[in-house]
């Protein structure tokens, strides 16, 4: 019996392979894994003395040769295969262990465009693809981890069940086609091509989901290969608590993504049902948090939490004073994670130091949606850099306005549309979204920020198209107002603010949220 093993990452191989050849398989390999194998004293034989041909061309060419793809090819039940076989020196190659090169390792490296060519595999998913296709007569193994099991099924009845080979076969071709999709997505990239006409996608299963949205939906939970520059929820470390759930996981990228906002000094957001009910900056997190918890008790029961600073004792001992679903931060003290110890299901997650960067992020990555047959591709709407924003109104507004419409102005992206935002410099004071009328979100905020409004800024994600909305905003205490403009009644929108006595100002940049 022949098995041929090379691979990149080389977790468990050598008792692998000692496993095998314990079963009577000869083995056969090339490169670094037969020197692995060569090193702890397992006997191998070296493909090219198998193929009685050289590697050529520094090693591009190694396995390419019928006497290894007729031998992971050849239909064993067919005597016209066997004599074929029989009659060219060709042997049944019946087990294959094979991952591909370190492509994406390479890249993110940071290597040359020549270097990360040569990572590009030939070979490999040759032989992995060809393996897989005849996987009645060929065992393929591209995961490591699954080595014991296979071990254990050859020691059990000599060879795995046709179950394991067809998983065995899928996982292959996954492997092989995640693989091309990284090569692909890095051409483009380079190309700087960011919708090609060909799109593949590559995401790696994190969990299983106890259900979707609702308990009648399934779901499951997958990232990119790749963690990229920027914190994910997706690349945060679970630290304690109950199975993130899909709602879970949308709550916490929608917080991670408002606290992103705002690098520059502690900050705490609290989202429920994917809105925000509480944002605030302060120089101490404990504040922060203990003020955006303050502007809606009610909604911060249940929510989920992202800060911009390692939890201390203080701010774990506010956390824990709330009902919460789960946090998301940069790190923990060892004294805040025995506080929160004690909240056995609530989820701590640990985005990392980049969490806590004061350093503006730039955020050019793309996000997808799915609609039936397809999916829609855009830029994410990233963090604005500082604008000059236009005065249309009579009266300029002061530093102290300016300071709350530009907080407004971040907060407001992050509410559906169409959303309304009424804030001051450090802290959100009410919000309104996800309505079909742009006057009606103005009064849902107003009627939920109450007295706590006066004097306070309002946002708008998109232009007012009637007066009525900016005059229930003044109504409510507003005496600044940011907008994008773009109506075809800008005029009588600035002529209400000027009768209101509000300061105005277009920003030419609209945040639709849909």
């Amino acid at each position: 019996m022949l098995a041929l093993l090379s691979v990149s990452d080389k977790r468990g191989l050598v008792p692998f392979a000692q496993g095998l050849v314990r079963l009577g398989f000869e083995l056969l390999s090339t490169g670094g894994t037969l020197a692995a194998l060569q090193e702890a004293g397992v006997p191998t034989k070296k493909v090219s003395e198998h193929t009685q041909s050289p590697e050529i061309l520094g090693g591009r060419v190694k396995t390419l040769h019928p006497r290894i793809h007729g031998g992971l090819l050849g239909r064993l039940d067919l005597e016209s295969d066997r004599a074929e076989m029989a009659a060219n020196g060709i042997a049944p190659i019946t087990l294959v262990a094979v991952n591909l090169y370190p492509f994406r390792q390479t890249v993110a490296s940071g290597a040359s465009e020549a270097d990360v060519i040569e990572q590009i595999d030939i070979g490999g998913p040759a032989m992995v693809r060809a393996s897989a296709k005849n996987f009645r007569h060929v065992t393929v193994v591209v995961d490591p981890d699954d080595y014991e099991a296979v071990l254990a099924e050859l020691e059990k009845s000599r060879a795995p069940s046709e179950e394991t080979r067809r998983r065995l076969m899928r996982k292959a071709f996954a492997h092989t086609a995640a693989y091309d999709a990284s090569i692909s997505g890095w051409l483009s990239a380079r190309a700087g091509e960011p919708f090609p006409h060909e799109l593949t996608l590559a995401y790696q299963k994190v969990q299983g989901l106890r259900y979707g949205e609702n308990p009648h939906q399934r779901g499951a939970f997958y990232r990119e290969h790749a963690a990229p520059a920027e914190p994910t929820v997706a690349f945060s470390r679970v630290l304690q608590g109950k199975e993130l759930s899909y709602n879970n996981i949308l709550d916490l990228d929608a917080a991670l993504g408002l606290v992103l906002e705002f690098p520059e000094q502690p900050c705490a957001v609290i989202i429920k049902h994917n809105t925000p009910c509480g944002v605030a900056l302060d120089a101490s997190l404990v504040t922060a948090y203990r003020t955006a918890r303050a502007i809606d008790e009610v909604s911060a029961f249940g929510g989920i939490v992202a800060l911009n600073r390692e939890v201390d004792r203080a701010c774990a001992e506010a956390l824990a004073e709330t009902f919460l679903e789960a946090v998301i931060a940069p790190s923990y003290s060892d004294e805040a994670l025995r506080v929160l110890s004690a909240k056995k299901n609530l989820r701590l997650l640990e985005a990392g130091s980049a969490l806590a960067s004061t350093a503006a992020r730039p955020r050019a990555q793309l996000e997808a949606r799915s609609v039936s047959g397809g999916l829609v591709f855009q830029d994410k709407d990233a963090v604005e850099p500082p604008l000059e924003w236009k005065v249309v109104s009579k009266r300029a507004p002061s530093p102290e306005e300016e300071r709350a419409l530009r907080f407004a102005w971040r907060v407001c992206k992050h509410v559906k549309s169409n959303a309304i935002v009424f804030a001051n410099g450090s802290r959100l004071l009410a919000a309104g979204g996800g309505q079909t009328s742009r006057v009606d979100s103005v009064k849902i905020a107003a009627a939920r920020g109450g007295k706590a409004l006066e004097g306070s800024a309002v946002a708008s994600d998109a232009f007012f198209p009637f007066r009525d909305g900016l005059d229930e905003a003044a109504r409510a205490g507003a005496t600044c107002v940011v907008q994008p403009g773009g109506s075809v009644r800008d005029s009588e929108i600035v002529t209400a603010a000027d009768e209101h006595g509000m300061a105005m100002v277009l920003t030419g940049v609209r945040h639709f949220r849909h």
